[in-house]
């Protein structure tokens, strides 16, 4: 018995060959896993459960398929695909999580995220997480037609990806601090998040508790995951 997951795939109709290697991995590796956990960024953006775009309908008629193969899916919000709502889930056989979440994987408890909220030198970031993520700001957004929800997507993509370049590569990347308080809020668990794309394995010692991070891969010029049974995780490239 193992689980998979995975992070920050970015799907995008730009990209079509990574969107074929996530349907190559969900046909022919993720059906051997108990569960498949998507944490988050599973789309480059996502204007709501309207959206029609090629690799959305890809990826959902994708892990329907593993679903209904009997892999459980779960799916976490990313700060790119934040919109994703209970018709997507509905349309992918997926439960969607709470981040962070706090779970029994095989054995060990762990703690699943996204990862962004970590991010806290990142003050410009966080502002905008947190007006993201309001309902009333996501009602307005999504009030909108499709056509110009997609328009100020992109805009939005653009801009931060600009933004990014004036700002030091410290403060993209978790805050120690934040992490160990987020460890020690949750009875010092084993960590998974992405976000970061600085794919790795870290030893954190948290109040003299040793606590496991697992950071997982992008998926921008090839695809990745972390393998997680009894005996540990493992991760392994596409």
């Amino acid at each position: 018995m193992h689980t998979l997951l995975i992070s920050d795939l970015h799907l995008a109709p730009e990209r079509p060959q990574i969107t074929e290697q996530f349907l190559r991995f969900t046909s022919d590796i993720a059906p051997g896993a108990q569960a498949l956990y998507v944490l988050g960024d599973l789309f480059e953006y996502w204007a709501g459960d309207d959206d029609d775009d090629a690799p959305g309908l890809q990826a959902a008629a994708a892990l329907a398929g593993l679903a209904a193969h009997g892999t459980r899916v779960f799916l976490m919000h990313g700060n790119r695909d934040v919109l994703m709502g209970r018709q997507l889930a509905q349309r992918c056989g997926a439960t969607l999580l709470d981040d962070p979440l706090l779970t029994d994987l095989h054995g060990t408890p762990t703690l699943l995220s996204h990862g962004d909220a970590l991010c806290t030198g990142d003050a410009d970031y966080q502002r905008f997480r947190a007006y993201a993520r309001d309902p009333g700001n996501q009602a307005k957004f999504l009030a909108q037609p499709l056509a110009a929800r997609r328009e100020q997507m992109l805009g939005m993509r653009a801009q931060s990806e600009a933004s990014k370049q004036q700002k030091n590569e410290i403060i993209m990347d978790v805050t120690p601090a934040a992490v160990e308080e987020l460890l020690r809020h949750h009875g010092y668990p084993r960590l998974i998040h992405g976000h970061t794309h600085r794919p790795a394995r870290h030893l954190h010692v948290v109040d003299g508790h040793a606590c496991e991070r697992w950071v997982l891969n992008d998926w921008y010029e090839r695809g990745g995951y972390l393998r997680c049974d009894a005996a540990g995780c493992n991760m392994h490239r596409l």
